[in-house]
């Protein structure tokens, strides 16, 4: 009256405990993943843009900066426990 599965016999309980710290560290890396991707067009068209985009492009470093710092701030990223 068990499952099978491929042949493996399973053991134990599947809800275990995890820590959160995981999935917070793999949100955030997801999160500045996009943002650095949004680089890749002013990248290519940094002539045509001119001072426009350049202020924009510095604008848009300001913010990534100031959530990246907000982030260290509130230690989102220490590990101790």
């Amino acid at each position: 009256m068990q499952n099978f599965s491929s042949g493996i016999e399973s053991h134990g309980d599947a809800r275990q405990p995890m820590a959160i710290k995981y999935f917070l560290t793999a949100i955030l890396f997801v999160l500045f993943d996009v943002e650095v991707i949004f680089f890749y067009p002013y990248a290519v068209n940094f002539k045509e843009l001119g001072w426009d985009g350049f202020w924009a492009v510095l604008m848009f470093v300001g913010f990534f900066l100031s959530g990246f710092i907000y982030i260290v701030r509130k230690g989102a990223l220490k590990w101790e426990d």
